[in-house]
């Protein structure tokens, strides 16, 4: 199981995204500090969301995926991400982009979005 991100080295994280002063660690450590918010609001296996190269989580109750790709899936890019779980672009601005690719009819997190770190 990944290490846990204390509430004080996420904030920190966040705070150097926001500065414009994360180094690829901090990054990193942000994105995976609000997926890691996420599945602690919506617990459960039945969608993953992926960000990739740093990290992905499943969330949201439902039916458990247990092989083969999950029929509910959510990928973006670390700076989507990060925009949309704190709230500096809306979900459904992201999706209509293209920055967002959801499939499956659990996949919308509108609803959970954004968090609140």
């Amino acid at each position: 199981m990944p290490r846990r991100i204390t509430t004080d080295d996420g904030r920190a994280a966040l705070a150097a995204v926001a500065g414009g002063s994360a180094a690829r660690l901090e990054f990193a450590t942000a994105v995976r500090y609000l997926l890691q918010l996420l599945a602690e609001k919506a617990p459960g296996n039945a969608v993953e969301v992926r960000v990739p190269p740093f990290g992905a989580v499943q969330a949201v109750e439902g039916p458990r995926h247990t092989r083969g790709t999950p029929p509910n899936v959510v990928e973006m890019d670390p700076a989507t991400w990060i925009a949309v779980a704190v709230g500096e672009q809306s979900w459904a601005d992201a999706a209509s982009s293209g920055r967002v690719h959801a499939s499956g009819t659990r996949a919308d997190l509108r609803d959970l979005l954004p968090l609140r770190p």
